[in-house]
């Protein structure tokens, strides 16, 4: 298992604004066409989050979670209903406003880790920096080791384990200073003991200021949000705070 180190924190959380909502949702509806067919991956889901709040996102296969990430990291585009980030309306906004706002506002943690191979773990945490001609390299440097990663620096992802390639992804997602980190199944591709100490690092994040939402199947993970989003057939159908379990509680789904 991997330690987790926690050494003088970065603020990663700088550009909060008291009072502001992290991200709005007000009726989102997402539709593909499938031939004749109209699919919903979204209804109607309207929610806030926020500043500061880790929330989690859970639900069956096929619930519309992945399309909800999606749409809050601006990665895709509503059929209909409007987006706030930081209550800017994302929905209508230029490209290149859209872009600039989705770099500087949200960070985004996948599943499969999505580093590229031939590229060093330094590198890898740099990249999305690449277009703002930012001095960034003593930042990454802080923020792997924030994340327990200072000795891996020159390493290239297939000489890392699970554990630590999801520990590069979440430096990387946190070079811009985001302050809505979105993560898709953080854990999923992890054994239980990196997948414990993912959970530990997201916490220790959230401690910094840095609002979290996750899509997860993890029950401990799901536990150790202040919030929890159910959906179901692309409709949200529970949105409820719920107690923290301590390692001595049971957790419930």
């Amino acid at each position: 298992m991997i330690t987790l180190t926690r050494p003088n924190r970065i603020n990663l959380a700088e550009s909060v604004t008291p009072g502001v909502c992290a991200a709005e949702a007000v009726g989102l509806t997402k539709t593909y066409r499938r031939g004749a067919e109209t699919v919903y991956a979204l209804t109607e889901v309207s929610f806030s989050i926020a500043e500061g709040e880790m929330i989690v996102i859970v639900g069956p296969s096929g619930a519309g979670k992945t399309t909800l990430l999606h749409l809050l990291g601006c990665m895709d585009t509503p059929t209909s209903g409007q987006l706030y980030l930081g209550g800017q309306p994302a929905n209508s906004l230029s490209d290149s406003a859209l872009t600039r706002l989705r770099r500087e506002r949200v960070g985004f943690v996948f599943q499969h880790f999505g580093l590229l191979p031939t590229l060093s773990v330094l590198e890898n945490v740099m990249l999305p920096t690449i277009f703002s001609r930012r001095q960034t390299r003593h930042r990454a440097e802080e923020l792997l080791e924030q994340v327990g990663m200072a000795h891996r620096l020159s390493h290239r992802p297939n000489e890392l384990s699970g554990g630590e390639m999801q520990r590069v992804a979440i430096a990387r997602a946190l070079i811009n200073s985001p302050t809505l980190l979105l993560a898709d199944e953080p854990t999923g591709n992890l054994d239980t003991a990196s997948g414990e100490a993912i959970i530990a690092l997201f916490k220790s994040l959230n401690e910094t200021g840095i609002t979290i939402a996750v899509v997860t199947h993890n029950l401990t993970l799901a536990a150790a949000a202040h919030r929890r989003l159910t959906l179901k057939d692309g409709r949200l159908i529970s949105d409820s705070s719920h107690h923290i379990a301590s390692p001595q509680e049971g957790i419930s789904p």
